[in-house]
């Protein structure tokens, strides 16, 4: 690393003499190489973790092969979608991102192939600790998962569809009855808690016509025959065939009932993670982290949903509303100091002020606003800069179309500086999701708990003739609960070096659930950024 720095400094120096071009193309190789050093250090990082919690994460985990198989080709229609794989048609760095793209593809394909063999074959795979069965079921919450991934691609690419005879108006009249259909019963499953045998049949039915259907359409097009108009597009039948499944499998996850024999649903047992799936007993008893990952993400989620609302709502009023004066230099001295404050302090004042004041012991609710608090500053920061990089000519233009100025701020300038806003969550989540100190303090769970926090099973709503007429309460939220960095540090202070590998274990997985939020907050950046240059 050391000396990539210094080969790049000395073509800084050779290139100076070739004026400016050259100048530009040095420092362009240096900054590359300052990149590399940051990226290597990362990568460092991740394999250490890694390579050391890899063993005791999969220890026994089982998988069916149409899982995999499932989750395989959901991830190779991803990479062929997002990435680019075509090398020959990319220049410069395009080129090699492009060659990695490709490598990708072909390794998920080969992987998708030894799936199917397992299946067809009926041979088990076994190694490293894992054991992949040739069972062909698919698992109801990994295929909802993928289900509504192929949702969300196919209707990127769905073309509008007008039919223009009386046919095809019946035709998209029934996909639609169809659709709605399925779609309430399902949410009157979901909603009341019963089971409607009615809804597996229907959603089997809709999802046979319309693959059928897809199927001759697809034929078609390959053969270059032409079919009757009132012939849905495949796209829009692909999406009905895909929802249809959506359907089943959100069917068997409520009720808990497979759907089809051999080649179906399976409501549990597809996917066996005794590491993740399970709590842990305790130091040499069972090892597992469930409880601990639920709670991590229900800490997460409700600082997030504490703070970004507080923060985007100030950062409007300080950029659009509040004029330059002392009192919004007060704010950003005091914005940059709470950033700045160690976290163990936060923790302090969640215990002496939070703590007293909701249910008088430590709980979850008390920590997710210590963690919102610590979010606070950092998302009120970006987004204040992010708000004031949004040019004045979007503002003066939706001014002169005789916009009104929140209309402009609410159409204009929060969606222009929302990847900025979301840069900021991304870089908050990262802090708080592994911070330690403030919990030991303001949620002080058991070491290893036993069990998951029920917050959603939990909420009880009561109406009265008194005021506020709705009482909705949630006692799960008012319990003390465990954490992934709680976890971690229960481990390396119990000083057991037989248990090593489950501190490792537990570290690696709490950098996935960190990384699985910043792929949600990269996504949903993207996005925004899309929409903005449409």
């Amino acid at each position: 690393m050391v000396g990539g720095l210094l080969a790049g400094q000395s073509s800084a120096i050779a290139y100076e003499g070739f004026g400016t071009r050259g100048r530009q193309n040095g420092a362009f190789l240096l900054i590359s190489f300052g990149v590399l050093l940051t990226l290597s250090v990362l990568v460092f990082l991740l394999t250490f973790v890694f390579e050391r919690g890899i063993t005791v994460v999969l220890e026994n985990l089982t998988v069916g092969a149409g899982t995999a198989l499932l989750l395989a080709v959901a991830a190779l229609v991803l990479s062929v979608r997002v990435g680019h794989v075509n090398p020959a048609t990319a220049d410069g760095t395009d080129k090699i991102v492009s060659f990695v793209h490709l490598a990708v593809v072909v390794v998920l394909s080969l992987v998708g192939i030894v799936f199917a063999y397992t299946i067809a074959a009926n041979h088990t795979l076994s190694g490293y600790a894992v054991t992949v069965e040739p069972t062909s079921t698919v698992g109801a919450l990994p295929g909802l998962l993928v289900g509504i991934v192929f949702l969300d691609v196919l209707r990127r690419s769905t073309r509008p569809w007008s039919p223009e005879i009386g046919a095809g108006r019946t035709v998209a009249r029934l996909l639609a009855v169809a659709v709605g259909a399925m779609a309430v019963l399902v949410l009157l499953e979901l909603v009341a808690g019963i089971e409607l045998a009615v809804v597996p049949i229907l959603a089997i039915a809709v999802g046979g016509v319309s693959a059928a259907t897809a199927v001759v359409t697809a034929g078609a097009h390959v053969s270059g025959r032409h079919l009757p108009t009132w012939i849905p597009p495949l796209s829009r039948m692909g999406a009905v065939a895909v929802g249809a499944f959506v359907v089943c499998c959100l069917h068997a996850t409520v009720t808990g009932t497979d759907v089809g024999g051999t080649v179906g649903i399976a409501a549990s047992g597809a996917i066996d993670w005794p590491f993740v799936m399970n709590p842990s007993k305790g130091l040499g008893i069972q090892k597992g982290v469930m409880p601990a990952m639920v709670g991590t993400i229900w800490l997460v989620l409700g600082a997030v949903v504490f703070a970004v609302p507080l923060a985007v709502g100030a950062a409007v009023f300080l950029t659009e509303y509040a004029e330059d004066s002392i009192f919004t230099r007060a704010v950003d001295i005091a914005t940059n100091g709470l950033w700045s404050t160690p976290s163990i302090v936060f923790g302090l004042f969640g215990l002496a002020f939070l703590v007293p004041r909701f249910g008088g012991t430590p709980s979850i609710f008390a920590s997710q606003l210590v963690l919102g608090f610590m979010l606070l500053p950092l998302v009120l920061i970006t987004s204040r800069e992010a708000m004031k990089s949004v040019p004045d000519e979007y503002r003066d233009a939706s001014a002169a179309l005789g916009v009104s100025k929140w209309e402009t701020i609410r159409s204009v300038v929060v969606p222009a500086s929302m990847p900025g806003v979301i840069t900021g969550v991304i870089l908050g989540v990262g802090r708080i999701a592994g911070e330690t100190a403030p919990l030991l303090l303001v949620l002080n769970g058991p070491n290893f708990s036993t069990r998951s926090p029920g917050i959603l099973s939990s909420f009880m709503v009561r109406v009265s003739l008194q005021p506020p007429f709705v009482h909705v309460s949630n006692p799960a939220l008012l319990e003390r609960a465990s954490a992934l960095p709680y976890q971690l540090y229960a481990v390396i202070t119990a000083g057991v070096a037989a248990e090593e590998p489950f501190g490792w274990g537990t570290a690696l997985v709490l950098l996935c659930v960190v990384l699985s939020f910043f792929a949600m907050g990269v996504a949903s950046r993207r996005y925004f950024r899309r929409k903005l240059h449409q």
